[in-house]
């Protein structure tokens, strides 16, 4: 199968644009790896749950903070690879329907933890077309700025569950300091969500 060349976007640079001036209102969940630290390089916040060593947890994370806060705005931040490890997600938050959840995929064509080596995505592999038949609406495929700021609205405040593909060039961006501790990262979290009672 011949690879396709679809990527034009900068990843830092396109999730610092989505994320810019995100409210307090706005849950991030972020995939294991690069996502993360495109998050936290763009808004760093308590409101931001990273999936630091869960891969393929992220979009199931997603859906259920989506379900279970109701008024808030859930986005999920997601790698192609991630997306695709469980794929069949997608059809349970087509059924759920939850109308405050945006997904958001960083597709960069390539397994950026192990060696950029070529991913499913790179040779056609369609995760917006495997959403939309799935039942999400709306989906979109985004690799132009122009395309990026016509689709903020709909992942920002628009009715979903959505998702939309950003096609970005394979590289390898700076890391960003994190904490890694996964019990302090969950803590902080629910702290903001909840205030100190929340924490057990």
């Amino acid at each position: 199968m011949e690879e396709k060349q679809s990527a034009s976007l900068e990843r830092r640079s396109a999730v610092a644009t989505l994320l810019q001036d995100i409210d307090d209102n706005t849950l991030l969940v972020a995939s294991v790896g690069t996502p993360t630290l495109d998050v936290a390089a763009a808004s760093e916040r308590p409101q931001n749950f990273y999936g630091r060593g869960a891969m393929g947890t992220a979009s199931s994370v997603a859906l259920g903070l989506a379900l279970a806060q109701g008024e808030k705005r859930v986005i999920a931040v997601l790698g192609d690879a991630e997306l695709l490890m469980t794929a069949g997600t997608l059809a349970t938050i087509a059924v759920m329907a939850p109308e405050n959840l945006s997904l958001v995929v960083i597709d960069n064509e390539r397994y950026g933890e192990t060696g950029l080596q070529i991913a499913a995505t790179a040779f056609g592999v369609d995760i917006a077309g495997m959403a939309a038949a799935a039942g999400l609406s709306p989906t979109a495929v985004i690799r132009t700025e122009a395309d990026l700021h016509g689709a903020l609205d709909a992942i920002r405040i628009g009715p979903g569950p959505s998702l939309h593909v950003i096609k970005v060039r394979p590289e390898k961006p700076e890391k960003v300091p994190l904490a890694y501790d996964g019990v302090y990262l969950k803590n902080r979290f629910r702290r903001a969500l909840f205030g100190d009672e929340g924490i057990t």
